[in-house]
């Protein structure tokens, strides 16, 4: 089984913060990781393959500086990592995106399967698995929780809902975006680690994969974010003090107006 995972580097949560004089994000000295989500994509592909065999490559679109994370998917059991990076991918929104990494995954050999975590963490829009599915014109499930069965031909799949799950088939190849529900992602192994300082990093740059430059970076992306800023804090706010009971009666006496 030859499966592909689609992965990003994003600034860490814990650490993300606003210039404010641009009102951008500040990135300068916040440590970037591996995407949460794709972190489980990741191991159920390692998982996959070690149950069914085959290969797991994974495919990151972004700057030199990811090859840190993708020697980090070598050590958790990746096989071959590509790293989709040109100065003209930049400013790229979710439909250039998509369009990039599908170029770059038709370089590729034919695949089984895609997995993706159901959203990235920095941009939370969800629209790139199912983009890249459709622009590889595969079949998509998102919020993929458990992988079933696989008989090589077809897949079965729980989709997470919000009152339970559907249970679906899917004939391969195919694109999945996966929930956290899915796993518990493995830590690095020693052996792993030593794969990956000596592995070597496919690089494609626009040309390499063929990209038509009227579809890439900023010129290819319909929509830009303008500006990014923090909420303003409207309104009028009241701490309470005292005992529970006391707390109450305040909260009443403020609210029974509007009453």
């Amino acid at each position: 089984m030859k499966i592909i995972v689609c992965v990003k580097q994003v600034p860490d949560a814990k650490d993300v913060r606003l210039d404010p004089k641009t009102n951008t994000l500040a990135r300068d000295g916040v440590q970037s990781i591996m995407n949460p989500y794709d972190r489980h994509a990741l191991e159920e592909a390692v998982r996959l393959k070690e149950k069914h065999g085959g290969m797991v490559t994974v495919v990151s679109m972004g700057p030199p500086q990811a090859e840190v994370m993708l020697r980090e998917a070598v050590s958790c059991g990746a096989d071959e990592v590509v790293l989709v990076s040109d100065r003209a991918f930049a400013g790229a929104d979710t439909w250039a995106t998509t369009y990039t990494l599908s170029m770059a995954i038709r370089k590729l050999d034919d695949f089984d399967l895609i997995l993706c975590g159901k959203q990235a963490i920095d941009g939370d829009t969800a629209q790139v698995g199912p983009g890249l599915a459709e622009r590889l014109q595969v079949p998509f499930v998102a919020y993929v929780r458990k992988i079933r069965e696989c008989d090589g031909k077809a897949m079965q799949v729980e989709r997470l809902m919000d009152d339970g799950y559907d249970l679906l088939e899917v004939p391969l190849p195919a694109l999945f975006t996966v929930v956290k529900e899915i796993n518990e992602p493995r830590i690095p192994s020693l052996k792993g680690k030593m794969k990956a300082k000596g592995i070597e990093i496919t690089v494609f740059n626009a040309s390499d994969i063929e990209a038509d430059p009227e579809q890439l970076g900023l010129k290819g992306s319909p929509t830009q974010v303008v500006r990014v800023f923090s909420p303003e804090l409207k309104g009028e706010r009241a701490m309470l003090a005292g005992s529970a009971d006391e707390q109450v009666a305040q909260l009443y006496e403020k609210l029974s107006p509007l009453l």
